[in-house]
């Protein structure tokens, strides 16, 4: 399969920030009082399938050598993508390949929790563990991610790489918190926190929202230092 690489890491950036805006809808009170549960879990639902597809392609990215580092007119001519490889000392590579699984759980866990009159043990099993272990994956593939520019506790703030690494480790963490904050006590049949597992998968969602948008500038930017680079002496 030839991709042209603009147009692969377009569609990586649309497709995550589709899918991070349906989590931030659906963790708006307004929204969830509007449509109801159902509705709102759909869209839960609709959002996990966007950040599974934006994975999926994120890695096709990270394992083609040819989608990256192109030049101006490199980034419009179709080139081969590899679909599988192996590349475990390229951090890009591990964040992607990590970050995959994850959406995965969370596919999971939305689909499951459509699943009505759900007794704690099922919530806990279905919901409440794929969306731990989904957050979890997700807190590692960002570290992958700020490995992958450096030092882990560099400071890059003029770099856009740096800004989108630290977003989505900003947003895993969020993500964890909601998990954490939404398990289902065994004693009462009520999460821990409502409030925290509602508003860090808002908080979480908007950081990824705004680290996906990134992607798009930031593109721009290194086909841009390729070209100055392809005309040095």
């Amino acid at each position: 399969m030839r991709v042209k690489p603009v147009v692969l890491n377009t569609s990586i950036a649309w497709l995550f920030m589709i899918g991070s805006a349906c989590f931030v809808l659906g963790s708006v009170p307004p929204y969830i009082d509007a449509v109801g549960g159902t509705i709102d879990s759909v869209t839960y639902v609709v959002g996990s399938l966007f950040f599974t597809s934006a994975a999926f392609a994120q890695l096709v990215q990270s394992q083609s050598p040819a989608m990256t580092g192109v030049d101006e007119q490199g980034q419009h001519v179709k080139a081969r993508v590899r679909f599988w490889a192996r590349l475990p000392h390229d951090r890009n590579w591990l964040a992607a390949v990590t970050q995959l699984p994850g959406t995965l759980l969370f596919n999971v866990s939305t689909l499951a929790a459509l699943v009505h009159n759900a007794t704690v043990q099922q919530e806990d099993r279905r919901v409440w563990r794929p969306d731990f272990y989904g957050s979890t994956l997700f807190l590692i593939a960002s570290a992958f991610a700020i490995l992958a520019l450096g030092r882990f506790l560099s400071y890059q703030p003029r770099s856009l790489p740096w800004r989108i690494a630290w977003l989505n480790m900003v947003g895993s963490v969020f993500f964890m918190a909601s998990a954490l904050a939404s398990y289902v006590l065994p004693g009462t049949g009520e999460m821990i926190d409502v409030p925290v597992a509602v508003g860090g998968t808002l908080l979480g969602a908007v950081c990824f929202l705004i680290g996906a948008a990134l992607m798009l500038p930031a593109w721009t930017a290194s086909v841009a230092a390729a070209l100055v680079t392809t005309q040095d002496p």
